[in-house]
């Protein structure tokens, strides 16, 4: 695949002094949707936190295009193309639906962008129009994902990582977030990086993914290929 790159080379990084993620290499393409999949604990969240400029890495680089981003503060990034949709989605709960939305754009586009860009992800997203004016917390839980990645969306990243985005959500509601998301890198020319424990739904919807295990990357393919491998199928997908 052509196009910007999103390059992790020799990445780690933890919590204080105890070491989580060791040597992580992996890149994402514009258009491309990989997923990082692996059991709870395995470092899944703390990867995409530390990508995303929340934890400090102690080794190796994170390029966006020919840009090294490794050491810039997180607030800067969505200007840059890279957004994060967190575990939860961590909305504002008594703030309205189009006062979150905004907040994704804070910093990254114009206000004249902004209030178009809203529309355009309503029109996506028309659930998010109808609950315009209401308050975030009292969205469902599928609801408030996708208000979760609209609100990521808003910044026009050229690449968005996902954090458990079935936490709390149905199968069918799983589905229909992810088949959104995939659409959307398709029509947006958008790297997508999914981190996910329902390995079964998240290889449905990659091109290519990555097994991480007790902080190392231990396996890398074709979604397609990783889905047939029995060795996968036993020890994450229950069959």
């Amino acid at each position: 695949m052509s196009g910007l790159r999103l390059t992790i080379s020799d990445l780690s990084s933890g919590h204080g002094q105890i070491r989580v993620l060791r040597d992580i290499s992996f890149s994402v393409a514009e258009g491309e949707v990989s997923a990082i999949v692996g059991a709870n604990g395995a470092g899944k969240t703390t990867l995409l936190s530390t990508i995303a400029g929340l934890i400090r890495p102690t080794g190796g680089r994170i390029v966006l295009g020919d840009r090294d981003i490794t050491r810039l503060p997180a607030h800067v990034l969505p200007g840059l193309g890279l957004a994060l949709v967190p575990e939860g989605g961590r909305l504002f709960p008594f703030m309205s639906v189009q006062d979150n939305l905004q907040l994704g754009a804070y910093g990254a586009v114009s206000r004249r962008e902004s209030a178009s860009r809203m529309e355009e992800l309503i029109a996506i997203f028309p659930i998010l129009g109808e609950r315009r004016t209401q308050l975030a917390g009292r969205l469902s839980g599928g609801e408030r994902q996708m208000c979760a990645v609209a609100r990521a969306l808003m910044s026009r990243p050229r690449f968005l990582m996902l954090d458990e985005p079935s936490v709390g959500l149905s199968p069918l509601m799983t589905e229909k977030v992810l088949d959104t998301v995939t659409a959307l890198a398709r029509r947006e020319t958008l790297g997508v990086v999914i981190v996910e424990q329902r390995v079964t739904e998240a290889l449905e919807v990659a091109d290519t993914a990555h097994v991480l295990d007790h902080g190392r990357i231990v396996q890398s393919d074709r979604a397609e290929v990783l889905r047939n491998d029995r060795r996968i199928q036993e020890t994450y997908m229950g069959l």
